[in-house]
């Protein structure tokens, strides 16, 4: 059987579109997330004032939020101030609530008061053993680590991916700088808590379903 080169083109570029939507099909798929089929019976949002709600009109914070958005009780253990440090130190509290799923956000802390990032990260790594081996999943939210260059982002990637959790990256992101959404340079207001609940809200329905 005998092509024009119109032809044998066109079976070139269907071709190449069909490696192309593979690839897409390969790189986007999502890695399946530890503890899913939990039994515990609560939610917790596990961190420090961004957790706490720092910055936010009473009701306005980050788990009344996304409380009032799945329509479940997220019980708030965000101190305003935790290290990931002090975030190993009380885990056992956190479990103690009988979570099925977690909610961990630390890291700003550490970052600011210039912890070796090593230490940070091998903290956060330590948390999210301790909370699986429990039974219950995790959504690891991700802070910004420097003002020029993010050094957290892809240690938080990595342990997302390690550890088979679900994931938001830097929540912070879009909001830092900007006045009409931070209530101070590293506390955002009600409208700034509301823009991260909407990052946030999308993959805590999926972990729930």
């Amino acid at each position: 059987m005998n092509f024009s080169n119109f032809q044998f083109r066109i079976i070139l570029i269907s071709v190449g579109i069909l490696v192309i939507l593979g690839l897409i099909i390969l790189f986007n798929k999502q890695t399946p997330i530890h503890n899913l089929d939990s039994s515990g019976a609560t939610i917790v949002a596990f961190g420090d004032s961004l957790i706490y709600g720092v910055g936010a009109s009473q009701d306005k914070n980050i788990v009344f939020l996304l409380s009032q958005k799945i329509g479940q009780t997220i019980i708030n253990q965000g101190i305003n101030g935790n290290t990931t440090a002090d975030g190993l130190a009380r885990i056992d509290s956190i479990l103690s609530e009988n979570p099925k799923l977690v909610i961990l956000l630390l890291g700003g802390n550490d970052y600011l008061r210039k912890v070796p990032i090593e230490t940070t990260f091998e903290n956060i790594g330590m948390i999210i053993e301790k909370i699986q081996a429990h039974g219950s999943a995790v959504l690891l939210l991700g802070v910004r680590g420097g003002l020029l260059r993010d050094t957290y982002d892809s240690r938080f990637k990595e342990l997302a991916k390690k550890y088979h959790t679900g994931f938001v990256p830097n929540v912070l992101a879009g909001l830092i700088g900007n006045p009409e959404l931070m209530s101070d340079s590293i506390h955002p207001n009600d409208a700034g808590y509301a823009k991260i609940a909407d990052k946030i809200v999308p993959v805590l329905r999926r972990m729930l379903e």
